[in-house]
């Protein structure tokens, strides 16, 4: 078994869920637990400049130089330590399946819970492949214990290889992600790269390069109750309202009917009674100028709103989250390219899609840090059906290794 899978089936037996409902960073305490072991490993393989942020949970480490190449660029390598608040990753149970030969996979007899084709046609492509899998309960955690395990064996191989040339290698491992927040006290000067990449995709091959610009907007509708039974002329119910608020929105640009670069209003949650009702909602699309006509209409219905039912009926919170990071990466082809021509080496066929959401790279690059997105080797995030495919996950390993050498002869 390679580095890279010990590490992961490690890694993913830690409880590191983050939770949307906390206001602190890290948004649990159990995401240290990753971060000690991993701040242990890499003091153990003699990696230089470690600094873990005790209170916010971040880490940050080197490889230095080899030789004669202390003046190439600075290339950096992030992942997130945090796993999806969608389902739970305490107890996760990872099993290797040998030589996948198509069909069901049964992940457990006890609830006959099974992955399936049928369900998941990706598998298909995975004939002959190990997966790693769960027990159906839980989570696997390869979004982003993958990308987290990936780095750490690229480095360790790296430390251990001292021939291989290569400039200075920065690595990052960020909490709380998966809530938005990954970005949120990452220290860019710290850093100090040049150029980065998240390892934070899905299937082998996928590079992102474009993400959703985003907004979250918070809908809170003034009512008056009053008995029901005399409550003509006097009842307002700001549940109906906030109804007819979401009818005054265009029915298809929803994440229900949209995909690609097609961007929606998305109705995440709403939760009120006749006096008060507030709904949450994410705007998106990738096109910026789209994205602020889009947040523009969301404050017209809520005018319109207001002029029909009295002022201050509805107010409206937004707020901007991140942008497309492509428009701060197109100034750097060449991390794109270089991806694509590894990958091409490693008998790979590169699949170049827009993220339908975001990355830590997308605030990153807007942070200073040009951060394109690389695949991880895994599929299903966020469910009890995720998997890992072993060989996926070994040639990404090769593919951040070969960077770190591809970079020695860059030129800023």
């Amino acid at each position: 078994m390679t580095r890279t899978i010990e590490n992961f089936l490690q890694y993913v037996k830690i409880d590191t869920q983050s939770c949307e409902a906390a206001e602190t960073t890290p948004s649990t305490a159990k995401q240290h637990d990753l971060a000690k072991l991993l701040v242990t490993q890499l003091t153990e393989m003699n990696a230089a400049e470690i600094t873990y942020d005790r209170e916010h949970c971040y880490i940050y480490a080197s490889i230095p130089a080899a030789p004669g190449f202390e003046k190439s660029p600075v290339l950096g390598f992030i992942a997130h330590m945090d796993t999806s608040p969608a389902v739970t990753g305490k107890n996760v149970n990872p099993r290797i399946v040998e030589n996948y030969g198509g069909g069901d996979i049964l992940l457990n007899d006890a609830e006959q819970i099974f992955l399936s084709p049928s369900d998941f046609p990706e598998l298909e492509a995975l004939r002959g492949q190990d997966l790693i899998v769960t027990d159906g309960t839980t989570l696997l955690g390869a979004d982003d214990k993958a990308g987290v395990a990936e780095i750490m064996a690229m480095a360790e191989h790296l430390l251990t290889h001292p021939e291989i040339p290569h400039g200075k290698i920065r690595i990052g491992f960020t909490p709380d992600e998966e809530v938005g927040q990954g970005a949120d006290h990452f220290d860019v000067a710290l850093f100090g790269a040049n150029f980065a990449y998240t390892v934070d995709g899905g299937e082998l091959g996928e590079l992102e390069d474009e993400t959703f610009n985003a907004a979250g907007a918070k809908l809170i509708v003034h009512g008056r109750n009053v008995h029901p039974g005399s409550a003509k002329g006097k009842m307002v119910n700001s549940i109906l309202i906030a109804q007819e608020f979401q009818n005054l929105l265009p029915a298809f640009p929803n994440p229900m009917y949209t995909e690609g670069r097609e961007g929606f209003f998305h109705l995440d949650n709403i939760n009120g009674n006749v006096e008060e009702t507030t709904a949450e909602y994410i705007i998106r699309d990738h096109d910026r100028t789209l994205f602020e006509q889009k947040k523009e209409l969301f404050r017209a219905c809520a005018d319109f709103l207001n002029r029909k039912y009295g002022e201050a009926t509805v107010t409206v919170e937004m707020e901007d989250s991140y942008y497309n990071m492509k428009e701060a990466i197109a100034p750097h082809p060449h991390l794109m390219e270089n991806a694509c021509e590894i990958l091409r080496e490693l008998g790979v066929e590169p699949k170049i899609n827009p993220v339908r959401g975001g990355t830590d790279g997308s605030r990153l690059s807007y942070m200073g840090l040009p951060c394109p997105n690389l695949c991880t080797g895994g599929g299903n995030y966020h469910s009890r059906f995720e998997y890992a495919c072993v060989q996926s996950m070994e040639k990404v390993t090769e593919l951040l290794i070969r960077l770190a050498v591809r970079y020695k002869d860059a030129a800023l």
